[in-house]
């Protein structure tokens, strides 16, 4: 007698115990309804008793059925398949059913093949998303019903598919309603029928909008993909991007934030699908959002429909994608509303630089401006990771021409935020972010993560300077620090330059030390003051007074500093001029590893603030589109210390 794989009882011990039949066991176990219900209960009672489980495998051969289903999906990497996998699984298994998946890893070729494979060791298959064209899609409808197409509209076969065009051309709608005027789409597979139900959705709204322009970049269907054709996108020029999928806007994001691209400040970005990393992307992601799990579940609910019999002749079923506005989309910028090239897109365009910098206040903070074109943008920190040690930051600063200049929470340093007013040590609390160097254990994270919180922002009737009173809290909320900050913005137009001036007055109510890694033996780690990360360029020059190398400007008491970025064939360069009334303090400088600076106040010695005293800390910033030379800078310098000084005594 054949016995379950556990040791159980058999089929004959169960009809025995029950007085019936073999045969009337196995009508029982198989679901059958012709057995009289006193009957079946009696052999469920008796099957409860011995412990019986019926053969799987036996009962697929004795049925002809196996209980599973196959789904077929081009990329099991993308999490919208993933969830869609999810509930399909979910559904399936209510009814007995399990799902097996097969990828075909975006291989046209192999499509078909697979599919039938899987379909010849299942009951039924639901094939997502299919890459073949029509011809080989229709012969395989005939050979391996029952099935269901996703996201596919066919002939001959149940199909289940998502509103792509509707979905598309809401989110056109969204933009269109924000000013945007130029676009920019990053086209998935050519083959794609959801690709092409974008474009028919990207062509009905250019119907409805006839101002709109918008581009097709080849682009695909993963993160990596995305991150490719960003600089396209910059060079396009468009306002805004809308992106195949959430992963293609994911690896944009990605790009546009290394090259110090605001988003949506200097650009919109847009995804489709909604899948869940989609709301926790930086920034989180504006996206035509469907529920893959339910999807998935209604593709269940039409397989077995296609399975009894009763899908025959139904019309395809389409989803309605929902909008959903997150913060990565939002007003054009203000520049090109007037015409002007965006602030975030790197060029050589010539434009008048006379007229002044003008602070003005908008949701996300204060953006200096000249001519409406956006110099600076002043971001409160609010949104940072306590590990960052939150604090207001400047970024992205950009040239005249729309250069951006400055780098945030880059991924060799994600504590790094443009210009702020950062400092690794006051009496043992983090306001530099990231980990903390021990002696004897090296950089080390530690819960001792201070902020910096904005209790108010005032602007002066010029516009040209910002006042800020900031409260320096330790990792217990405790404030340690009281801070009075301008930033002053100025036009230098005989250099066809900008300035911008950090003035900083910290009071120390009880008393404060402030110190560095170098200070705990870490060597030439003295970081700690107004620090400027800069943005990566080709190649990068540095000048000092008395040098041109890193090791040369590296703890030098210069009272400027000088970097010079070549991107192509143009450069942009950047000085730095210590403005804090005293003499020069030791530069903290890095070239190879990264480009960035800072005026050092620990760098050998503790900086000891009294109780009740005050600490001044000055930086001017000057940013100018062409190579410098030492003597250059050192004229530049003077002159916008200058220019700067002129400005704050016409505010007082």
């Amino acid at each position: 007698m054949a016995r379950s794989l556990k040791g159980g009882s058999t089929i004959e011990e169960v009809a025995a115990a029950a007085g019936v039949s073999r045969a009337t066991v196995s009508r029982v176990m198989n679901g059958r309804t012709s057995v009289a219900p006193e009957i079946a209960a009696r052999v469920h009672a008796a099957a409860d008793r011995l412990q019986y489980r019926p053969s799987n495998i036996a009962r697929s051969l004795s049925l002809g059925r196996t209980n599973t289903v196959a789904l077929v999906v081009p990329d099991l990497g993308n999490p919208m398949f993933q969830q869609v996998l999810r509930g399909a699984m979910a559904a399936a298994a209510e009814s007995g059913y399990r799902v097996l998946v097969a990828e075909t890893a975006e291989s046209v070729t192999e499509e078909a093949e697979t599919a039938l494979e899987a379909r010849l060791r299942c009951d039924a298959l639901i094939l997502a998303s299919p890459r073949m064209p029509e011809e080989e899609l229709a012969a395989l409808l005939l050979r391996a019903a029952p099935l269901l197409v996703l996201n596919r509209p066919v002939t001959g076969a149940p199909t289940l598919a998502v509103d792509y065009a509707h979905g598309m051309a809401a989110i056109v709608d969204h933009l269109v309603d924000l000013g945007h005027r130029d676009l920019a789409y990053l086209a998935g597979p050519s083959t794609a029928a959801s690709n092409q139900a974008r474009l028919r959705g990207l062509d009905e709204a250019m119907r409805r909008h006839p101002f709109l322009r918008v581009r097709t970049i080849p682009a695909g269907t993963t993160i990596e993909e995305g991150y490719r054709v960003a600089d396209e996108v910059l060079e396009s020029r468009a306002t805004g991007a809308l992106a195949f999928n959430d992963l293609v806007a994911f690896g944009l994001l990605a790009r546009l934030n290394e090259t110090g691209v605001a988003v949506p400040g200097d650009i919109s970005v847009t995804g489709f699908d909604g899948i869940e990393l989609s709301r926790y992307a930086t920034p989180s992601l504006t996206t035509g959002s469907v529920s893959q799990v339910a999807l998935g579940r209604r593709a269940w609910e039409r397989l077995v429909m296609a399975m009894e019999g009763a899908d025959e002749g139904a019309e395809p079923e389409m989803i309605q994608p929902e909008l959903v506005v997150r913060a990565s989309s939002g007003p054009v910028p203000p520049a090109r509303r007037l015409g002007a090239p965006s602030s975030g897109m790197a060029g050589s365009a010539q434009r008048g630089v006379a007229g002044e910098a003008r602070w003005r206040t908008d949701s996300v903070g204060a953006v200096l401006e000249h001519r409406d074109l956006p110099l600076a943008r002043y971001a409160d920190g609010t949104g940072m990771p306590q590990v960052h040690s939150p604090r207001p930051y400047l970024h992205p600063v950009h040239s005249l021409s729309g250069r951006a200049v400055t780098q945030v929470s880059p991924v060799d340093h994600r504590h790094h935020y443009g210009l702020s007013l950062t400092i690794a040590d006051v009496d043992g609390t983090s306001y530099w972010g990231g980990r903390t160097f021990l002696p004897g254990q090296g950089p080390t994270l530690l819960r001792n993560h201070g902020r910096q919180i904005s209790l108010g922002v005032d602007i002066d009737e010029s516009g040209a300077r910002l006042r800020q009173s900031i409260t320096w809290a330790d990792q217990h909320d405790r404030q340690q620090l009281l801070e009075q900050r301008e930033l002053t913005g100025v036009i230098i137009p005989e250099a066809e330059a900008w300035a911008l001036g950090w003035h900083s007055r910290l009071t120390a109510p009880a008393g404060a030390t402030i110190s560095s890694p170098a200070l705990r033996g870490r060597p030439g780690a003295g970081y700690g003051g107004i620090f400027c990360r800069l943005v990566s360029a080709d190649s990068t020059e540095v000048h000092t007074v008395d040098a041109d190398t890193e090791s040369g400007a590296h703890g030098s008491r210069s009272p400027w500093i000088a970097f010079g970025g070549r991107h192509g064939g143009e450069w942009t360069s950047v000085v730095l001029v210590q403005d804090s009334g005293t003499d020069p303090l030791p530069w903290f400088v890095r070239v190879a590893d990264y480009v960035g600076a800072c005026p050092a106040l620990a760098w050998d010695t503790p900086c000891v603030i009294g109780a009740g005293a005050d600490l001044d800390a000055g930086l001017v910033a000057l940013v100018v589109d062409r190579r410098l030379s030492a003597q250059d800078a050192a004229d530049l310098a003077d002159l916008a210390l200058a220019r700067v000084a002129t400005a704050r005594r016409c505010d007082s």
